[in-house]
């Protein structure tokens, strides 16, 4: 039976005497303490073509935890997806998981996620930005071992398009054909908080409600209903960017790190990768401003080897391991040590993803209200899409828009 009591160990004050009680408890007949960990990753990270990155990892911290014989279980859960089946049953669910920060609170409303405390929580802190750790905080409490950052960018074919065009969207409308999520609400909204609209205040303060409307919201809207119009636009939809890359009908479109492979099958040594280009709104430059967040390791704070479990999330999301997330499987660092190094630093697909959420993006909100303006700022992009939103209703739409992002739901 896993110890719910447990949980509460997980405090700064306690978290250094807990270790030491685990180190000099597990002195048995063979000089180790059993330990069972339950560790979930996607499958990505466990698959023979990606190296086995989670089982490589895993046995290195193991040797280099001869206190411990250590016998790990495995199991399958995408990031977005642990969330929902560790809040539903924590005491049944893995010890060490990966997770999405946009997920937070519905696992600790659940009880679900330790916090991390003590020389964890300064280690965990000495390796990543303030902006990286502000996405796992809640209460002054951090939740999680941060992996990597989880935005979106632009690639682009760098024989059309040279890096001063990528700067600016519509001087790469005039050269060639960009493809863009338009009825995908994680993307449509960068050009409205680029113009000032906001959610939440700073993204914390549900009373504040979201300010989609007005002036600022409505003129984005009317551009939006060129944009769509442009003869050199395209809307991304169930892989049809990545299919145009290919074919050489697209030239450009908006993704995250995931489609690199795809780009790069497609595009070979002229796949370019930037950070969000601005868009000239009423004749002035607008910064695209995308959502952001992380991805990171937790424990679940019923399980019944705490120091074991932490210590195994710390090495999980260190340096050491984030290096070898990306070589075997891609994934993008956000270790401060790592990126500072030379060969990181000059990656552009390292570059990307940490410059926009560095500079071109905002933390996406992780309020419960949130949940309340996806369907709202999609219903925009399919309407723009559909010809029902026009110039003539664009002010009305708009606001409409923003009510629906205000209530709790659409009727």
């Amino acid at each position: 039976m896993k110890k719910r009591g447990l949980a509460l160990l997980l405090t700064a004050g306690l978290l250094a005497g807990l270790t030491g009680c685990a180190a000099a408890g597990g002195e048995g007949g063979d000089g180790a303490e059993k330990v069972r960990l339950m560790v979930w990753s996607p499958s990505n990270d466990q698959s023979k073509d990606s190296g086995e990155w989670l089982q490589t990892m895993c046995e290195r911290f193991a040797d280099e935890h001869p206190e411990w014989d250590i016998t790990f279980v495995y199991g399958v859960a995408d990031e977005a997806s642990a969330a929902g089946q560790v809040s539903q049953d924590p005491e049944a669910s893995a010890d060490v998981f990966m997770f999405a920060n946009d997920t937070l609170t519905t696992m600790t409303d659940a009880n679900a996620l330790a916090k991390f405390g003590g020389k964890y929580k300064d280690e965990i802190e000495s390796n990543n930005s303030e902006e990286v750790i502000a996405s796992l905080t809640m209460d002054d409490n951090l939740y999680g071992v941060p992996f990597t950052t989880n935005t979106w960018f632009m690639y682009y074919d760098k024989s059309v398009f040279s890096e001063e065009d990528v700067k600016n969207l519509d001087t790469m409308l005039e050269k060639g054909v960009v493809s863009f999520p338009f009825t995908n609400s994680w993307y449509l909204p960068a050009f409205y908080i680029g113009n000032g609209c906001t959610l939440f205040g700073d993204g914390t303060d549900e009373a504040a409600g979201v300010d989609f409307g007005g002036e600022k919201a409505r003129e984005v809207t009317d551009y939006l209903i060129d944009l769509e119009a442009n003869p050199n636009f395209r809307i991304d939809a169930d892989g049809s960017g990545i299919a145009g890359l290919r074919d050489g009908s697209i030239s450009a479109l908006f993704s995250g790190s995931w489609d690199a492979n795809a780009v790069k099958e497609a595009l070979g040594d002229n796949m370019g990768v930037a950070s969000l280009p601005t868009y000239t709104l009423n004749g002035r430059e607008v910064q695209m401003t995308a959502y952001a967040g992380s991805k990171a390791i937790g424990v679940n704070p019923n399980c019944d080897n705490m120091v074991a479990a932490i210590e195994l999330a710390v090495f999980l999301g260190s340096g050491e391991a984030q290096q070898a997330h990306y070589e075997l499987c891609s994934v993008i660092p956000c270790s401060t040590e790592l990126l500072a190094q030379p060969d990181f630093a000059s990656d552009q697909l390292v570059a990307a993803q940490n410059n926009t959420f560095e500079n071109t993006s905002i933390l996406q909100p992780f309020v419960s209200k949130m949940n309340n303006c996806w369907t709202p700022v999609e219903n925009m992009g399919k309407g723009i899409r559909n010809g029902s939103i026009t110039h003539d209703n664009a002010a009305e739409q708009t606001e409409e828009m923003n009510d629906a992002m205000n209530s709790d739901g659409i009727s």
